[in-house]
C-alpha cells in the first residue's frame, strides 16, 4: 500500500490563485538526485532547483502542491538483485530514499512502492509477479482539491515522470510536463526522445 507521509504545508498567496491547477513533485530524492546517490540521474541536481522555482511559482498561483517518494523494502523483484532491471535505491528509512535537503516541501507526500511493487507513477503501483495494480493516494487528493490540471515535474522524465503524466491523461486530467525541470536515467540510449514522443502523442503537453 502506498502511504502519506507528513509535512509541512506553507499556506500559498491569496492573490492569483489558480486552485484547480496542481504540481506534482515526482522523486526528488537523494537516490536520483544527488551524485553519492544509487540510480543518479545525469543532471539531477540541477532539478533541484529548477523544481524550487515551479514550487515558488505554484505557490503564488494558490496551487496545490504534492510530492511522490519512492519507498521500496529492501528486498523486491524491483530491484536487479531480486529479479528486476533497477540497482537498489530508494529503500525505506535510508538517506538515499529521503527526499533532497535543498528541497522545499509545501504540500502532502505520497509514498509508493511501499510493498515491492513497481512504484512508476505517482497515481498507481503494479505487483511485479501478478500485474495487479494498486492507487496510491494522489488521485484521491487532487480530487479532494477539485484539481483538473497538473504539471508534474521531477525524476526521472523517461520513467516516473512519464508514467505519472500518462496515468493522469487516463484519469482525464489536463496534463503539462515541465522538461526544464527534469531529466532522464536512459537506461537504454534514446529513452528521453521516445519518452517525449509518448507523452506527446498522449496529449501531455511539454513545455521548458
Amino acid at each position: 500500500m502506498s502511504q502519506i507521509a507528513d509535512s509541512t504545508t506553507e499556506p500559498a498567496p491569496a492573490s492569483n490563485t489558480d486552485p484547480t491547477s496542481a504540481l506534482v513533485v515526482v522523486d526528488v530524492q537523494n537516490d536520483f538526485a544527488d551524485p553519492d546517490g544509487s540510480l543518479f540521474v545525469q543532471g539531477g541536481t540541477e532539478v533541484v532547483s529548477a523544481t524550487n522555482a515551479a514550487i515558488d511559482a505554484a505557490a503564488e498561483r494558490g496551487q496545490l502542491i504534492v510530492y511522490t517518494q519512492d519507498w521500496h523494502p529492501p528486498e523486491t523483484p524491483h530491484f536487479i538483485d531480486h529479479g528486476g532491471v533497477w540497482p537498489t535505491h530508494c529503500v525505506r528509512d535510508t538517506w538515499g530514499a529521503e527526499l533532497h535537503p535543498d528541497l522545499r516541501i509545501a504540500g502532502p507526500v505520497v509514498r509508493k512502492g511501499t510493498g515491492g511493487e513497481d512504484g512508476y507513477s505517482g497515481f498507481s503501483m503494479r505487483d511485479v509477479n501478478t500485474g495487479t495494480e494498486s492507487p496510491t493516494e494522489l488521485a484521491a487528493i487532487l480530487d479532494e482539491h477539485q484539481v483538473t490540471a497538473i504539471t508534474v515535474v521531477g525524476l526521472a522524465f523517461d520513467v516516473c515522470v512519464k508514467a505519472t503524466a500518462l496515468d493522469g491523461v487516463a484519469r482525464g486530467l489536463d496534463v503539462t510536463v515541465d522538461v526544464g525541470a527534469s531529466a532522464s536515467v536512459e537506461l537504454t540510449e534514446g529513452d528521453h526522445d521516445r519518452a517525449a514522443t509518448e507523452l506527446t502523442a498522449a496529449g501531455v503537453h511539454l513545455i521548458g
